[in-house]
């Protein structure tokens, strides 16, 4: 029997599998939109997550109230952007080390000596800036490198070590800087962090922005980022699964010294000089802006989207205060009170778990 001899009921057959197969794909999609619509909302997740994108509209809110002419500006943010740069990637700096369990006190001096040194070498002995930028980010490595020794080869309490690290490193900048500001570094720096701009925000931010975006997707979608992760959790677990928690914890610390000199260079281009004291004073805010954002996006755990939005959101509060005329002194108030709620919401979110 042929079987090509009747075209049509083998047309026919070929017809009618194609319906069945349309009809089972469309019950499956009706089975899946079903059941994402009868999945509830976790409104309490939710709100964990997104409570500070929240809380920071909220405050431009109320601040705008006040004074709507300058918080509904776009010119103030921009401005704020661009100023809070090198705060951004200090706290970024915080949180690598912090994922792992360490604190790293010694940012701020690290990045008060890469702006020096870049600002000595420039200026004072005339090497190009490029030549300049380098040996500053050396010497963060070289300073996470040492913390990293006097922490993991002597067994020595992070807070300790960075503690003295910190110190110390104030004594060099104070010695190199002959406890003197030093102007006129090279225009191209302060070009490319303050001058040049996009959409009024000056380019600075937007290298900010991208690091954000590559810390975050290290720590979310590497191997790296959770054996981080692992090794913050639990360090006795994580080395008998065969995670080496002694390079974990040194590439962290290191990577915090290397960011914090980054960070250095940018308040070096914002200012176009450097002094022996200023950067001091970035501690706590940007301690204030890692705890306040492991409450957000990521609740529980130190995160970079998290920490980009905390030192925009206490950045706002700061700037809507100046705005009503209140006193500077409120600033320590705002960053110090933060900081305290900040840890008691992230402990809290940990089932007040005791911190290591």
């Amino acid at each position: 029997m042929d079987h090509n001899s009747n075209p049509v009921t083998a047309e026919s057959y070929e017809q009618r599998i194609a319906r069945l197969e349309s009809k089972l794909s469309s019950l499956e999609q009706g089975f899946k939109t079903k059941s994402l619509l009868q999945r509830p909302v976790d409104w309490k997740a939710s709100s964990e997550k997104f409570g500070l994108l929240a809380a920071w509209l909220a405050v431009i809110l109320i601040l705008g109230a006040f004074q709507p002419e300058q918080m509904f500006s776009w010119n103030s943010y921009a401005t704020m952007f661009g100023s809070n740069a090198m705060i951004i990637v200090l706290t970024l700096a915080l949180i690598v080390p912090l994922t792992a369990g360490d604190f790293d006190l010694s940012v701020a001096s690290t990045m008060g000596l890469s702006s020096m040194v870049l600002a000595v070498i420039n200026v004072k002995l005339g090497m190009p800036i490029l030549f300049a930028i380098f040996l500053a980010l050396s010497i963060g490595a070289v300073i996470g490198a040492i913390n990293a020794y006097f922490i993991l080869y002597f067994r020595i309490h992070s807070l300790i070590v960075t503690l003295g690290t910190g110190y110390f490193v104030n004594g060099l900048i104070l010695w190199i800087s002959d406890s003197g500001t030093i102007a006129g570094v090279s225009m191209g720096l302060v070009n490319a962090v303050i001058l040049y701009r996009f959409l009024g925000i000056p380019l600075g931010f937007y290298y900010v922005l991208i690091l954000t975006v590559a810390i975050w997707y290290g720590f979310q979608h590497t191997s790296l980022g959770r054996r981080l992760l692992f090794v913050g959790r639990g360090r006795e677990v994580a080395r008998l699964s065969g995670v080496n928690v002694i390079q974990m914890r040194a590439g962290a610390l290191i990577l915090s010294g290397l960011l914090s000199a980054f960070a250095g260079i940018l308040y070096t281009g914002m200012r176009g000089s450097a002094d022996p004291s200023s950067a001091l004073a970035f501690l706590l805010p940007a301690f204030a802006a890692a705890f306040l954002g492991s409450t957000s996006i990521y609740p529980g755990r130190f995160n970079a989207p998290g920490a980009f939005i905390a030192v925009l959101f206490l950045s706002t509060g700061i700037m809507g205060l100046s705005f009503l005329g209140v006193d500077s002194f409120v600033q320590n108030l705002f960053y110090g009170g933060g900081l305290v709620l900040a840890v008691s919401i992230s402990q809290l979110i940990r089932d007040r778990a005791p911190m290591d």
